[in-house]
């Protein structure tokens, strides 16, 4: 059934990405979270392995110069994001489906890679003023990190038509429903 497919979510911070796939990798039990690469320092109670693998800056950057990242971006200035080739040969060979959790660009350049094996997903907040609140209210954020993380999701919601499908989190319920549908019926194509 899985056949090496992926399932990739994009969506600007605070959208509720992380969230849907919490409640999709409960549900499916052929799916494998990828941990993405960052070199920036943990948030809260995220743990090296599990949430991120914390490298520090030089250190990132010269695994991308030996070409051990599938995608990577400096997202912002010395923080840099992506998936090691390692991650992906680590899920498939347990034989499982791999679910990204990804920038809006990783997202496009992990489509453009697998193709029709991979199903993308863009998580889209109900608006602006609602994506504010969120990341206001996680507290984990400065001001400075929160209004540049309101600036890079004006354009990364423009991006939205470059995935396969979009979902509005309005609704957590609703959203997880149809995300849930959507899979189900790419897994059995």
């Amino acid at each position: 059934m899985n056949n090496h497919k992926a399932i990739l979510f994009s969506a600007p911070s605070g959208c509720g990405k992380t969230t849907i796939i919490k409640q999709l990798l409960q549900h499916f039990d052929c799916f494998e979270f990828s941990i993405s690469a960052t070199s920036r320092q943990p948030r809260g109670e995220e743990k090296d392995g599990v949430d991120y693998y914390f490298l520090d800056h030089a250190e990132f950057k010269k695994r991308a110069a030996e070409d051990l990242f599938l995608e990577w971006e400096e997202v912002y200035a010395g923080t840099c994001y992506g998936t090691l080739k390692t991650e992906v040969d680590r899920i498939w060979n347990n034989g499982h489906v791999i679910i990204f959790d990804v920038d809006v660009n990783g997202g496009k350049n992990i489509k453009k890679y697998f193709g029709d094996k991979a199903l993308s997903i863009f998580v889209m907040p109900p608006s602006l003023e609602v994506l504010e609140k969120r990341l206001r209210s996680r507290g984990t954020d400065s001001e400075e990190s929160i209004q540049k993380r309101l600036a890079r999701s004006e354009k990364e919601l423009s991006e939205s038509p470059c995935f396969d499908i979009t979902i509005v989190n309005d609704d957590l319920t609703r959203a997880v429903e149809e995300t849930k549908q959507a899979i189900a019926n790419f897994l059995n194509s």
